[in-house]
């Protein structure tokens, strides 16, 4: 089965330094970009995170300091990798939660005004967990009848998740072969932001998701509570969240002069 696209859509998948979403950094990235007429490009960049992979790190995807420490850094790629995926979906798989969220943060550190307003994006763990709930690897074997190999490689990783997700769409004739329909399908909650710290509530207000004011509107908490907004600022947030809550607090202070 063929994915039926209106736009192209970025399989992507990371090998990073860590799993901290403000200050872990990317060492490989690989891009599987497909095409509405079915074409497909690949890329995979190695990449200097200009900090120090710890040995559990590289353990698991096999990238050492030694193996990075001539390639690019990520700033010196970001317009490349922009530019390739600037005009499509994302897709991967726990994107949402991680590599997403990863993504936007060393684009904005390199200074890449990255937004999704208008991209939606298929996280196919989400997907195979509300059918299967197993591992990218039990995904491969079950969905595609392979093992996978070279597991924790960005580019295997990629082609599988890609794979899965054609698989996906063959196995359950209930899943519609629609990117914003399958973007729906594979979200457990609606973010505001990527990380999961502001999200919507039914009614489509933002709300704060997680400590003391959880469940409670942004909006009210900036109003009654102002020194909450720059503790975040200066606080262990990622720069999305930051820049997100920048926007909304903007957003009330031009309601307000209107």
């Amino acid at each position: 089965m063929d994915l039926k696209l209106t736009r192209p859509i970025c399989f992507f998948d990371l090998e990073t330094t860590g799993t901290n979403v403000a200050k872990d950094r990317i060492v490989e990235i690989s891009i599987l970009k497909v095409h509405p007429n079915g074409n497909k490009e690949s890329r995979t960049w190695l990449v200097n995170p200009e900090m120090s992979i710890p040995g559990e790190a590289t353990a698991i995807h096999g990238i050492s300091n030694e193996k990075v420490a001539k390639e690019p850094t990520f700033k010196e790629l970001s317009r490349e990798i922009h530019n390739m995926i600037k005009d499509s979906d994302l897709g991967g798989f726990n994107s949402d939660r991680f590599d997403i969220p990863l993504l936007a943060e060393e684009m904005l550190r390199a200074n890449i005004d990255f937004d999704m307003k208008n991209t939606v994006a298929i996280d196919v763990q989400t997907i195979f967990h509300k059918m299967e709930k197993r591992t990218l690897g039990a995904a491969y074997k079950f969905y595609c009848g392979k093992d996978l190999t070279d597991a924790h490689s960005a580019e295997a990783d990629t082609l599988a998740t890609y794979e899965v997700l054609l698989g996906q769409l063959d196995r359950y004739p209930e899943l519609e072969n629609n990117v914003k329909k399958l973007a729906e399908f594979s979200t457990h909650r609606r973010f505001v932001d990527f990380a999961g710290f502001i999200a919507l509530d039914p009614d489509g207000n933002e709300i704060f998701a997680f400590g003391k004011h959880k469940g409670k509107k942004v909006d009210d908490v900036l109003e009654s509570e102002p020194g909450y907004f720059g503790w975040i600022l200066n606080a262990d947030f990622p720069l999305y969240t930051k820049k997100v809550l920048t926007q909304l607090k903007l957003k009330k202070l031009n309601n307000k002069l209107n």
